[in-house]
């Protein structure tokens, strides 16, 4: 739950485009990925994208993104959380396919997040290795939804984290 709640805080801290000027520093761009580092202390780096699309899109949902994070002071490498823009219903599920290789995520709130630190090493891995990733989810009114993101930089932004925020 400790995980859980330390991913809100951080979809909640950048959610949105302002928040990422007045709460982290670009460390740079690649690609469609960007790699930032936190204001704030204990020392916090991420990597964050946007779906390339999102369907069905004419659904009103709020921001989407998918980050990466490294916590240094808890020796944590690759918290992955994903912010989909809609409340789940409770216990649902988030799919998440990389290049073939599919992955499941629970929810809370408006977040789809994995349940263990070895299955984050596993996407991470996938990720860097594949060219693209599609999460599936259905929101608590039902609509199902599909976005798919470009992997192209993912493996550069991670590098630069971990230079970062190595521990």
């Amino acid at each position: 739950m400790h995980r859980a709640v330390r991913a809100a805080c951080l979809l909640l801290a950048f959610s949105c485009a302002p928040a990422y000027a007045q709460n982290a520093k670009l460390l740079k761009n690649f690609n469609h990925w960007s790699a930032y580092q936190s204001a704030a202390s204990p020392k916090t780096c991420f990597v964050v994208s946007q779906p390339l699309s999102s369907e069905p899109s004419d659904v009103r949902r709020g921001p989407i993104y998918f980050y990466i994070s490294r916590y240094p002071s808890d020796r944590i490498k690759n918290e992955i959380s994903i912010k989909m823009g809609y409340p789940f219903s409770p216990g649902a599920k988030v799919s998440v396919n990389i290049d073939g290789k599919a992955f499941s995520f629970y929810t809370k709130d408006e977040g789809a997040y994995v349940e263990t630190r070895a299955g984050e090493d596993q996407v991470v891995e996938a990720m860097k290795a594949g060219s693209s990733l599609t999460v599936s989810g259905t929101s608590s009114r039902g609509t199902k939804t599909t976005d798919k993101y470009s992997l192209s930089g993912v493996t550069a932004a991670m590098s630069e984290i971990e230079r970062e925020c190595s521990f």
